[in-house]
């Protein structure tokens, strides 16, 4: 049953993108996804998500019409198991450095890093606080955002898988 939820490439590119991304709204995702997902294979995956159990689906406050997307307690256990993919990912194939810097800072961590990280979702996506300045999520996007940038301000080269 796992394979048949997670086993198809844009399952997992969501889960990622609203855990290591923050992003929760429909556009966000849409928007700031490595890959590009079309805005109906996104739709569906959201949908089959919720329906899974692995996100919530939300009113978003400050807007009526914006939907804010939510992980689930069995969504957040998955982020060692989203390390562990990433840290493959890293050794075996061509990766964004934007990506590969998140992957190497969650091995590097290991589980006592990712403990700490899903009890900050917990608090972000469970029980709605903001995230802390000093979280493993800010170190993450700090990270990823200067990968992105690659070193004296100018764009990376390497390929994005």
């Amino acid at each position: 049953m796992t394979v048949e939820l997670l086993g198809d490439r844009w399952s997992l590119i969501v889960l990622r993108d609203i855990v290591f991304g923050g992003h929760r709204h429909f556009r966000e995702l849409l928007g700031n996804s490595l890959e590009g997902s079309a805005s109906n294979i996104l739709s569906s995956r959201l949908t089959k998500l919720v329906e899974a159990g692995l996100l919530t689906r939300n009113e978003d406050a400050s807007h009526r019409q914006k939907i804010d997307y939510r992980r689930t307690e069995a969504a957040i256990e998955l982020v060692p198991v989203l390390a562990q993919l990433g840290a493959w990912g890293n050794r075996w194939l061509p990766t964004a450095p934007e990506l590969a810097i998140r992957a190497a800072i969650l091995a590097d961590g290991g589980p006592e890093l990712w403990d700490r990280f899903m009890n900050e979702l917990r608090d972000v996506h469970l029980h709605g606080k903001p995230s802390a300045a000093d979280s493993v999520m800010a170190e993450l996007a700090q990270a990823s955002a200067r990968a992105a940038v690659g070193p004296a301000g100018l764009e990376p080269t390497t390929s994005t898988v």
